[in-house]
């Protein structure tokens, strides 16, 4: 739900998208998705920060900030 939650928060700002790596290996694979859940920030279609393992709302919000102001 906390995804869920900032998709709300930042709509308009910022698309999220939620993929299944057990339908989609060659995703897994060329990002390098080795746990679950991964968030991968993209900019310019370019990935620029990946967390991996449950975070709080507010640390995936400061990243997520600090992701737009670059």
């Amino acid at each position: 739900p906390v995804v869920e939650e900032l998709a709300k928060e930042y709509q308009g700002k910022v698309d999220f998208a939620k993929v299944n790596v057990d339908e989609s290996p060659f995703v897994a694979s060329k990002f390098s998705v080795m746990s679950i859940p991964t968030l991968i920030m993209f900019k310019g279609g370019k990935p620029l920060e990946q967390v991996v393992g449950f975070k709080p709302k507010d640390q995936l919000k400061k990243l997520i900030d600090n992701t737009l102001a670059k």
